[in-house]
């Protein structure tokens, strides 16, 4: 029996998200489908972590076991020619049989993208989220960086989330520039459902002066959702990275 560790990029914008359900087009549903066309086998993906409808990955992590002896180099290749053009296996590598994607994950980058630009884009419309109000980047800047530490983030978690707690980690924060589009990023070792959307919605509402930047402590520690932004649509977010 052999342990794939597999690392895959997806455009999540036509997935009901990454878990399987019987309903819903979903990412793993498609690539357990495709490893049993090529090995002939059924077998569990474990995912670092789900991601949500139409969210994106350039850097998911899935694990399955098999008894296939596949040649390792040829295993993204193979199962790539099975999957829609919206799913990629970007590299598949053979690991010890106590690896799992989710129980030994040490942390998680995410990405989200604005486009800050008056018009908009056609081409890439579904792969960031418009704002046409110019944001303030340097207020998001300052903003920011009081997230970076551990906080209890219950204040900027979905309603109805089941986490036991809601105390995580941030090691890094960063708001970038690249011409018209701003880039938020977190790197933290977990996070909790639309907790990055919206503290991304939370920085917009900073960039729209709506708050100020010296505010943030003091949302974070309330612990009340309704004082934190709005949580920003499923298309602007990456999952980046994952950590072991």
């Amino acid at each position: 029996m052999r342990n794939i560790k597999l690392t895959i990029e997806y455009d999540g914008k036509k997935f009901g998200g990454w878990q399987k359900q019987p309903t819903k087009l979903n990412i793993q549903g498609e690539i357990e489908q495709a490893i049993k066309e090529i090995t002939g086998e059924d077998v569990t993906l474990n995912a670092s972590g789900r991601t949500d409808s139409g969210v994106h990955s350039l850097g998911q992590v899935a694990n399955f076991k098999t008894n296939s002896n596949i040649e390792i180099e040829k295993i993204a290749i193979a199962i790539n020619s099975k999957l829609k053009k919206s799913i990629v296996i970007k590299k598949a590598e053979e690991v010890d049989q106590n690896f799992h994607a989710r129980y030994n994950c040490k942390g998680k980058k995410y990405r989200y993208i604005i486009n800050n630009s008056q018009q908009g884009t056609a081409i890439y419309r579904d792969l960031e989220y418009h704002i046409p109000q110019k944001l303030d980047i340097e207020k998001m800047k300052q903003a920011i960086k009081h997230f970076e530490g551990e906080h209890d983030f219950k204040g900027f978690k979905a309603s109805g989330t089941s986490n036991k707690s809601s105390i995580r980690t941030i090691y890094k924060a960063e708001v970038k520039q690249e011409g018209e589009r701003i880039i938020i990023e977190l790197t933290g070792n977990g996070f909790m459902y639309n907790m990055v959307r919206i503290i991304s919605g939370t920085l917009v509402e900073v960039g729209l002066g709506k708050i100020k930047p010296e505010e943030i402590p003091n949302i974070i520690q309330s612990k009340d959702r309704n004082k934190a932004g709005k949580t920003l649509p499923a298309h602007g977010l990456y999952l980046v990275e994952v950590y072991y």
